[in-house]
Protein backbone atom coordinates (compact mmCIF):
# COMPACT_ATOMS: atom_id res chain seq x y z
CA UNK A 1 0.00 0.00 0.00
CA UNK A 2 0.87 3.72 -0.40
CA UNK A 3 3.03 5.28 2.85
CA UNK A 4 1.48 4.91 6.10
CA UNK A 5 0.67 8.29 7.35
CA UNK A 6 -0.79 8.40 10.90
CA UNK A 7 -3.73 10.64 12.34
CA UNK A 8 -4.18 10.93 15.88
CA UNK A 9 -7.73 11.68 16.80
CA UNK A 10 -8.64 13.85 20.32
CA UNK A 11 -5.65 12.01 22.71
CA UNK A 12 -6.69 12.33 25.92
CA UNK A 13 -4.84 9.75 27.47
CA UNK A 14 -0.71 9.78 27.02
CA UNK A 15 -0.87 5.86 25.06
CA UNK A 16 -1.41 7.93 22.20
CA UNK A 17 1.49 9.87 22.34
CA UNK A 18 3.95 6.62 22.70
CA UNK A 19 2.67 4.96 19.53
CA UNK A 20 5.17 7.83 18.63
CA UNK A 21 7.77 7.20 20.67
CA UNK A 22 9.83 5.76 17.84
CA UNK A 23 9.68 6.25 13.96
CA UNK A 24 8.66 3.47 11.70
CA UNK A 25 9.84 2.49 8.21
CA UNK A 26 7.45 3.38 5.33
CA UNK A 27 5.33 6.00 8.00
CA UNK A 28 5.41 9.35 7.11
CA UNK A 29 6.70 11.69 9.68
CA UNK A 30 4.28 14.01 8.76
CA UNK A 31 1.19 12.96 11.24
CA UNK A 32 -2.15 14.99 12.22
CA UNK A 33 -4.07 15.68 15.52
CA UNK A 34 -7.26 16.41 15.16
CA UNK A 35 -8.88 17.88 18.73
CA UNK A 36 -10.43 19.75 20.69
CA UNK A 37 -8.24 22.59 22.08
CA UNK A 38 -7.29 22.15 25.30
CA UNK A 39 -5.09 20.45 28.24
CA UNK A 40 -5.39 17.34 26.42
CA UNK A 41 -4.22 18.31 23.18
CA UNK A 42 -1.24 20.33 24.62
CA UNK A 43 -0.41 17.11 27.10
CA UNK A 44 -0.23 15.13 23.81
CA UNK A 45 2.47 17.80 21.63
CA UNK A 46 4.59 17.82 24.93
CA UNK A 47 5.07 14.37 24.58
CA UNK A 48 5.90 14.19 20.56
CA UNK A 49 7.91 17.64 21.38
CA UNK A 50 9.56 15.81 24.09
CA UNK A 51 10.46 12.89 22.12
CA UNK A 52 11.93 14.97 19.40
CA UNK A 53 14.19 16.58 21.50
CA UNK A 54 15.64 13.76 23.73
CA UNK A 55 19.30 13.40 22.72
CA UNK A 56 19.10 9.35 22.24
CA UNK A 57 17.24 8.78 19.27
CA UNK A 58 15.30 11.31 18.49
CA UNK A 59 11.91 11.03 16.67
CA UNK A 60 11.44 13.58 14.17
CA UNK A 61 7.26 13.98 13.58
CA UNK A 62 6.64 16.95 12.21
CA UNK A 63 3.12 17.64 13.36
CA UNK A 64 -0.04 19.60 11.66
CA UNK A 65 -2.42 20.08 14.26
CA UNK A 66 -6.17 20.59 13.56
CA UNK A 67 -8.12 22.08 16.88
CA UNK A 68 -11.65 22.31 17.18
CA UNK A 69 -14.62 21.14 18.61
CA UNK A 70 -15.64 19.33 15.13
CA UNK A 71 -12.57 17.42 15.09
CA UNK A 72 -14.00 13.98 14.09
CA UNK A 73 -16.26 14.95 11.20
CA UNK A 74 -13.55 17.40 9.92
CA UNK A 75 -10.92 14.40 10.16
CA UNK A 76 -13.20 12.25 8.61
CA UNK A 77 -13.94 14.59 5.86
CA UNK A 78 -10.13 15.48 5.31
CA UNK A 79 -8.23 12.60 5.94
CA UNK A 80 -4.80 13.47 5.70
CA UNK A 81 -3.83 10.23 6.89
CA UNK A 82 -4.86 6.01 6.29
CA UNK A 83 -3.88 5.04 10.52
CA UNK A 84 -6.17 6.68 12.91
CA UNK A 85 -4.66 6.27 16.71
CA UNK A 86 -6.85 6.80 19.38
CA UNK A 87 -6.42 6.74 23.12
CA UNK A 88 -8.62 8.58 25.94
CA UNK A 89 -12.12 9.57 26.40
CA UNK A 90 -13.04 5.95 26.44
CA UNK A 91 -16.92 6.46 27.01
CA UNK A 92 -17.21 8.28 23.18
CA UNK A 93 -14.15 6.22 21.62
CA UNK A 94 -16.37 3.31 20.04
CA UNK A 95 -18.45 5.58 18.38
CA UNK A 96 -15.41 7.07 16.65
CA UNK A 97 -13.87 3.94 15.68
CA UNK A 98 -17.05 2.87 14.11
CA UNK A 99 -17.36 5.85 12.25
CA UNK A 100 -13.23 5.92 11.35
CA UNK A 101 -13.74 2.25 10.21
CA UNK A 102 -16.49 3.34 8.16
CA UNK A 103 -14.58 6.18 6.55
CA UNK A 104 -12.03 3.37 5.27
CA UNK A 105 -9.40 4.33 7.60
CA UNK A 106 -7.59 1.31 9.58
CA UNK A 107 -7.33 2.12 13.56
CA UNK A 108 -5.00 1.24 15.99
CA UNK A 109 -6.92 2.26 19.39
CA UNK A 110 -6.05 1.97 23.32
CA UNK A 111 -8.13 -0.09 25.60
CA UNK A 112 -11.15 0.02 26.75
CA UNK A 113 -12.61 0.28 23.71
CA UNK A 114 -16.67 -0.08 25.19
CA UNK A 115 -17.55 0.33 28.69
CA UNK A 116 -20.90 -0.73 28.55
CA UNK A 117 -22.81 -4.17 27.18
CA UNK A 118 -24.78 -1.87 24.89
CA UNK A 119 -22.13 -0.89 23.20
CA UNK A 120 -20.89 -4.66 21.99
CA UNK A 121 -23.17 -4.42 18.59
CA UNK A 122 -20.93 -1.29 17.74
CA UNK A 123 -17.64 -3.44 18.56
CA UNK A 124 -19.02 -5.98 16.34
CA UNK A 125 -20.25 -4.00 13.64
CA UNK A 126 -16.43 -2.18 13.35
CA UNK A 127 -14.54 -5.64 13.54
CA UNK A 128 -17.35 -6.69 10.95
CA UNK A 129 -16.96 -3.90 8.66
CA UNK A 130 -13.22 -3.50 8.95
CA UNK A 131 -12.85 -7.62 7.90
CA UNK A 132 -14.84 -6.71 4.62
CA UNK A 133 -13.43 -3.66 3.73
CA UNK A 134 -9.88 -5.96 3.96
CA UNK A 135 -9.19 -2.72 6.87
CA UNK A 136 -7.36 -3.24 10.40
CA UNK A 137 -9.16 -2.50 13.77
CA UNK A 138 -6.88 -3.30 16.10
CA UNK A 139 -6.76 -2.85 19.89
CA UNK A 140 -3.08 -2.07 22.30
CA UNK A 141 -2.61 -5.28 23.70
CA UNK A 142 0.84 -4.05 25.29
CA UNK A 143 0.80 -7.11 27.52
CA UNK A 144 1.23 -9.59 25.14
CA UNK A 145 4.41 -8.08 24.23
CA UNK A 146 5.71 -8.92 28.06
CA UNK A 147 8.94 -11.08 28.18
CA UNK A 148 7.20 -12.94 31.24
CA UNK A 149 3.75 -13.53 29.46
CA UNK A 150 5.22 -14.80 26.61
CA UNK A 151 7.42 -17.01 28.41
CA UNK A 152 4.44 -17.98 30.64
CA UNK A 153 2.19 -18.85 27.82
CA UNK A 154 4.90 -21.14 26.43
CA UNK A 155 5.26 -23.08 29.12
CA UNK A 156 1.36 -23.22 29.85
CA UNK A 157 0.99 -24.66 26.24
CA UNK A 158 3.74 -26.93 27.17
CA UNK A 159 1.88 -30.10 28.32
CA UNK A 160 4.97 -31.54 29.79
CA UNK A 161 5.63 -29.06 32.01
CA UNK A 162 1.61 -27.84 32.64
CA UNK A 163 -0.22 -30.86 32.30
CA UNK A 164 -3.59 -29.71 31.52
CA UNK A 165 -5.59 -27.03 33.47
CA UNK A 166 -7.05 -27.71 36.84
CA UNK A 167 -11.34 -27.09 36.74
CA UNK A 168 -10.42 -24.98 39.58
CA UNK A 169 -13.02 -23.80 42.37
CA UNK A 170 -13.91 -20.12 43.67
CA UNK A 171 -11.65 -20.79 46.41
CA UNK A 172 -8.67 -21.94 44.38
CA UNK A 173 -9.36 -20.69 40.59
CA UNK A 174 -7.58 -22.16 37.63
CA UNK A 175 -6.63 -18.63 36.99
CA UNK A 176 -6.21 -16.09 39.44
CA UNK A 177 -4.39 -12.64 38.44
CA UNK A 178 -4.17 -9.86 40.60
CA UNK A 179 -2.62 -6.20 39.26
CA UNK A 180 -2.03 -3.57 41.43
CA UNK A 181 -1.50 0.02 39.69
CA UNK A 182 -0.78 3.58 41.22
CA UNK A 183 -2.20 6.96 40.15
CA UNK A 184 0.64 8.98 40.46
CA UNK A 185 3.95 7.94 38.57
CA UNK A 186 6.40 8.72 36.09
CA UNK A 187 5.92 8.46 32.39
CA UNK A 188 8.81 9.18 29.92
CA UNK A 189 10.97 10.30 32.53
CA UNK A 190 8.65 13.26 33.54
CA UNK A 191 5.33 13.58 36.58
CA UNK A 192 1.96 12.75 34.90
CA UNK A 193 -0.73 15.07 34.79
CA UNK A 194 -3.59 12.68 34.83
CA UNK A 195 -7.01 14.81 33.18
CA UNK A 196 -9.83 15.10 35.55
CA UNK A 197 -12.31 13.19 33.56
CA UNK A 198 -10.16 10.14 33.92
CA UNK A 199 -11.56 10.05 37.57
CA UNK A 200 -15.24 9.80 36.19
CA UNK A 201 -15.76 6.03 35.91
CA UNK A 202 -18.64 7.49 33.09
CA UNK A 203 -15.66 8.66 30.92
CA UNK A 204 -12.69 6.55 32.00
CA UNK A 205 -14.63 3.23 33.28
CA UNK A 206 -13.87 1.37 35.94
CA UNK A 207 -10.78 -0.87 36.94
CA UNK A 208 -12.02 -3.82 35.07
CA UNK A 209 -13.58 -2.33 32.30
CA UNK A 210 -10.12 -0.59 31.85
CA UNK A 211 -6.84 -2.26 32.89
CA UNK A 212 -8.85 -5.12 33.81
CA UNK A 213 -9.35 -5.92 29.45
CA UNK A 214 -5.28 -6.64 29.99
CA UNK A 215 -6.16 -9.21 32.29
CA UNK A 216 -8.95 -10.68 30.51
CA UNK A 217 -7.29 -10.71 27.06
CA UNK A 218 -4.13 -12.86 28.65
CA UNK A 219 -6.08 -15.48 30.27
CA UNK A 220 -7.78 -16.95 27.12
CA UNK A 221 -4.23 -16.02 25.20
CA UNK A 222 -2.36 -17.82 27.67
CA UNK A 223 -4.14 -20.90 27.91
CA UNK A 224 -6.27 -21.47 24.73
CA UNK A 225 -3.33 -20.29 22.53
CA UNK A 226 -4.45 -19.02 18.77
CA UNK A 227 -8.44 -20.45 19.24
CA UNK A 228 -11.37 -18.60 19.50
CA UNK A 229 -13.55 -18.37 22.41
CA UNK A 230 -17.31 -19.02 21.51
CA UNK A 231 -20.02 -15.98 21.82
CA UNK A 232 -23.34 -14.88 20.35
CA UNK A 233 -23.79 -11.31 21.21
CA UNK A 234 -27.43 -11.76 20.31
CA UNK A 235 -27.77 -13.96 23.53
CA UNK A 236 -30.05 -12.32 26.26
CA UNK A 237 -28.58 -11.68 29.62
CA UNK A 238 -30.83 -11.85 32.85
CA UNK A 239 -30.41 -12.54 36.57
CA UNK A 240 -27.74 -11.91 38.91
CA UNK A 241 -24.91 -14.10 39.56
CA UNK A 242 -24.69 -16.48 36.90
CA UNK A 243 -24.75 -14.67 33.34
CA UNK A 244 -23.91 -17.32 30.50
CA UNK A 245 -22.73 -16.73 27.13
CA UNK A 246 -21.11 -19.42 24.88
CA UNK A 247 -18.12 -20.27 26.22
CA UNK A 248 -18.31 -17.91 29.21
CA UNK A 249 -19.92 -17.68 32.63
CA UNK A 250 -20.07 -14.78 34.61
CA UNK A 251 -20.12 -16.12 38.33
CA UNK A 252 -19.71 -12.61 40.65
CA UNK A 253 -18.32 -9.36 40.39
CA UNK A 254 -17.81 -6.64 43.08
CA UNK A 255 -16.40 -2.80 42.87
CA UNK A 256 -15.09 -0.35 45.86
CA UNK A 257 -13.30 2.82 46.00
CA UNK A 258 -9.90 4.30 46.26
CA UNK A 259 -10.61 7.37 48.88
CA UNK A 260 -8.55 10.58 47.49
CA UNK A 261 -7.96 13.93 49.50
CA UNK A 262 -8.20 17.11 47.87
CA UNK A 263 -4.87 17.28 48.02
CA UNK A 264 -4.09 14.11 46.33
CA UNK A 265 -6.18 14.75 43.37
CA UNK A 266 -4.35 18.27 43.29
CA UNK A 267 -1.28 16.68 42.80
CA UNK A 268 -2.55 14.16 39.89
CA UNK A 269 -4.65 16.43 38.01
CA UNK A 270 -3.62 19.98 39.15
CA UNK A 271 -7.04 20.95 39.86
CA UNK A 272 -7.33 22.84 43.03
CA UNK A 273 -11.09 21.10 43.88
CA UNK A 274 -13.12 18.45 42.77
CA UNK A 275 -14.77 19.50 39.65
CA UNK A 276 -18.77 19.38 39.72
CA UNK A 277 -19.22 16.05 37.82
CA UNK A 278 -17.29 13.92 40.38
CA UNK A 279 -19.00 15.69 43.14
CA UNK A 280 -22.10 12.86 43.35
CA UNK A 281 -19.00 10.46 44.86
CA UNK A 282 -17.58 13.36 47.32
CA UNK A 283 -18.08 11.97 51.05
CA UNK A 284 -16.65 13.99 53.96
CA UNK A 285 -14.49 16.52 51.57
CA UNK A 286 -12.97 13.30 50.30
CA UNK A 287 -13.50 11.68 46.11
CA UNK A 288 -14.72 7.85 46.28
CA UNK A 289 -13.18 6.91 43.28
CA UNK A 290 -14.40 3.05 42.27
CA UNK A 291 -11.27 1.98 40.56
CA UNK A 292 -10.85 -1.09 42.15
CA UNK A 293 -12.69 -4.54 40.80
CA UNK A 294 -13.20 -8.35 41.69
CA UNK A 295 -14.38 -10.56 38.83
CA UNK A 296 -15.17 -14.27 39.33
CA UNK A 297 -15.98 -15.91 35.53
CA UNK A 298 -15.70 -18.86 34.21
CA UNK A 299 -13.73 -19.95 30.17
CA UNK A 300 -14.28 -23.10 28.97
CA UNK A 301 -15.49 -24.65 32.39
CA UNK A 302 -12.22 -23.13 34.12
CA UNK A 303 -12.53 -20.65 37.28
CA UNK A 304 -10.95 -17.59 36.66
CA UNK A 305 -10.46 -14.57 39.46
CA UNK A 306 -9.33 -11.61 38.43
CA UNK A 307 -8.34 -8.46 40.84
CA UNK A 308 -7.37 -5.01 39.36
CA UNK A 309 -6.86 -2.71 41.64
CA UNK A 310 -5.32 1.24 41.99
CA UNK A 311 -3.84 3.14 44.88
CA UNK A 312 -2.86 6.52 45.10
CA UNK A 313 0.91 6.55 45.02
CA UNK A 314 3.61 3.48 45.29
CA UNK A 315 5.69 3.40 48.63
CA UNK A 316 9.57 4.32 47.89
CA UNK A 317 11.52 2.20 45.92
CA UNK A 318 8.02 0.12 44.89
CA UNK A 319 5.70 0.22 42.04
CA UNK A 320 3.29 -1.67 40.06
CA UNK A 321 2.64 -5.17 41.37
CA UNK A 322 1.45 -7.64 38.83
CA UNK A 323 0.23 -11.30 40.06
CA UNK A 324 -0.41 -14.41 37.59
CA UNK A 325 -0.79 -17.81 38.92
CA UNK A 326 -1.62 -20.79 36.31
CA UNK A 327 -2.63 -24.22 37.91
CA UNK A 328 -2.16 -27.36 35.84
CA UNK A 329 -2.31 -30.84 36.86
CA UNK A 330 1.43 -30.93 36.36
CA UNK A 331 2.43 -27.94 38.01
CA UNK A 332 1.50 -24.15 38.48
CA UNK A 333 3.65 -21.76 36.14
CA UNK A 334 3.63 -18.07 38.05
CA UNK A 335 4.26 -14.82 37.06
CA UNK A 336 5.28 -12.66 40.32
CA UNK A 337 5.99 -9.10 40.67
CA UNK A 338 6.64 -7.99 44.38
CA UNK A 339 8.14 -6.56 47.16
CA UNK A 340 9.99 -10.32 47.13
CA UNK A 341 10.99 -9.77 43.46
CA UNK A 342 11.98 -6.29 43.78
CA UNK A 343 8.98 -4.94 41.73
CA UNK A 344 10.64 -7.09 38.56
CA UNK A 345 8.10 -9.74 37.04
CA UNK A 346 9.73 -13.09 37.33
CA UNK A 347 8.50 -16.48 36.12
CA UNK A 348 8.51 -19.59 38.00
CA UNK A 349 7.21 -23.21 38.07
CA UNK A 350 6.21 -24.92 40.97
CA UNK A 351 5.84 -28.55 40.47
CA UNK A 352 3.71 -30.70 41.92
CA UNK A 353 6.43 -33.41 41.46
CA UNK A 354 9.53 -31.51 41.47
CA UNK A 355 12.24 -34.99 40.73
CA UNK A 356 10.23 -35.53 37.34
CA UNK A 357 9.83 -32.09 36.15
CA UNK A 358 13.35 -30.81 36.56
CA UNK A 359 14.50 -33.01 33.55
CA UNK A 360 11.52 -31.40 31.61
CA UNK A 361 12.01 -28.37 32.54
CA UNK A 362 15.57 -28.34 31.38
CA UNK A 363 14.75 -29.82 28.23
CA UNK A 364 12.70 -27.09 28.11
CA UNK A 365 14.84 -24.21 29.01
CA UNK A 366 16.96 -25.96 26.23
CA UNK A 367 14.46 -25.47 23.50
CA UNK A 368 13.69 -21.64 24.24
CA UNK A 369 17.04 -20.85 24.25
CA UNK A 370 16.79 -21.65 20.17
CA UNK A 371 14.41 -18.43 20.25
CA UNK A 372 15.53 -16.67 23.48
CA UNK A 373 19.22 -17.55 24.00
CA UNK A 374 20.44 -16.70 28.05
CA UNK A 375 17.17 -17.66 29.31
CA UNK A 376 18.00 -20.29 32.34
CA UNK A 377 16.64 -22.50 35.10
CA UNK A 378 17.62 -21.93 38.82
CA UNK A 379 16.46 -24.66 40.96
CA UNK A 380 15.07 -23.15 44.23
CA UNK A 381 13.31 -26.46 45.90
CA UNK A 382 9.81 -26.22 46.06
CA UNK A 383 9.98 -23.90 42.61
CA UNK A 384 12.12 -23.47 39.51
CA UNK A 385 12.79 -19.21 38.98
CA UNK A 386 13.30 -19.33 35.12
CA UNK A 387 15.81 -16.39 34.60
CA UNK A 388 15.07 -13.65 31.59
CA UNK A 389 18.60 -11.56 30.74
CA UNK A 390 17.80 -7.73 30.89
CA UNK A 391 17.60 -7.70 26.93
CA UNK A 392 14.46 -8.82 26.94
CA UNK A 393 13.11 -6.51 29.42
CA UNK A 394 12.46 -3.60 27.32
CA UNK A 395 9.61 -2.39 29.62
CA UNK A 396 6.14 -1.25 28.90
CA UNK A 397 6.69 2.04 27.07
CA UNK A 398 8.21 0.23 24.58
CA UNK A 399 5.72 -2.07 24.31
CA UNK A 400 3.72 0.45 22.68
CA UNK A 401 6.00 0.35 19.37
CA UNK A 402 6.20 -3.41 19.63
CA UNK A 403 2.47 -3.78 19.17
CA UNK A 404 2.17 -0.74 16.63
CA UNK A 405 5.18 -2.50 14.43
CA UNK A 406 2.78 -5.69 14.23
CA UNK A 407 -0.34 -3.81 13.72
CA UNK A 408 1.63 -2.16 10.83
CA UNK A 409 2.32 -5.58 9.50
CA UNK A 410 -1.00 -6.45 9.51
CA UNK A 411 -2.41 -2.79 7.18
CA UNK A 412 0.73 -4.06 4.98
CA UNK A 413 -0.80 -7.08 4.50
CA UNK A 414 2.44 -8.71 5.18
CA UNK A 415 0.82 -11.20 7.09
CA UNK A 416 -3.08 -11.63 8.13
CA UNK A 417 -4.71 -10.84 11.13
CA UNK A 418 -5.40 -14.50 12.88
CA UNK A 419 -8.83 -15.19 12.68
CA UNK A 420 -9.36 -15.68 16.67
CA UNK A 421 -8.71 -12.03 16.99
CA UNK A 422 -11.78 -10.81 16.50
CA UNK A 423 -14.06 -13.81 18.56
CA UNK A 424 -11.69 -13.23 20.99
CA UNK A 425 -11.89 -9.39 21.24
CA UNK A 426 -15.77 -9.88 21.29
CA UNK A 427 -15.35 -11.99 24.03
CA UNK A 428 -13.01 -10.34 26.04
CA UNK A 429 -15.16 -7.08 26.38
CA UNK A 430 -18.37 -8.95 27.04
CA UNK A 431 -16.66 -10.23 29.83
CA UNK A 432 -14.93 -6.75 31.04
CA UNK A 433 -18.39 -4.73 30.75
CA UNK A 434 -20.88 -7.65 31.74
CA UNK A 435 -18.38 -7.47 34.49
CA UNK A 436 -18.45 -4.21 35.46
CA UNK A 437 -22.38 -4.08 35.33
CA UNK A 438 -22.97 -7.44 37.30
CA UNK A 439 -20.57 -5.45 39.88
CA UNK A 440 -22.83 -2.11 40.03
CA UNK A 441 -25.96 -4.11 40.21
CA UNK A 442 -24.40 -6.66 43.37
CA UNK A 443 -23.91 -3.66 45.80
CA UNK A 444 -27.44 -2.15 45.42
Amino acid sequence: MSQIRILTLNPGHFHAALVQKEMYPGVSNQAHVYAPLGPDLLAHLQLLAGFNARPEQPTNWQVEVHAGPDFLERALREKPGNVVVLAGRNRIKMDAILAAVKAGLNVLADKPWVLVPEDLPKLQEALNHAEANGLVAYDIMTERFEITSILQRELVQDEAVFGHPEPGTAGEPSVFMESVHYLKKTVAGAPLRRPPWFFDVHEQGEALSDVGTHLVDLVSWILFAEQAVDLTLSSPLSGVGSWANGDLVLHAAKRWPTVLRKEDFRQITGEADFPPNLRSNVRGGKLEYFCNSLVHYALRGLQVKLNVLWDFEAAPGAGDTHLAVFRGTKSQVEVRQGKEEKFRAELFVVPHDRTATRPIMEKTIARLQSTYPGVSLVDQGERMWVTIPDKYRIGHEAHFAEVTRQFLRYVRREVAVPLWEKPNMLAKYWVTTNGAALSRSAVK
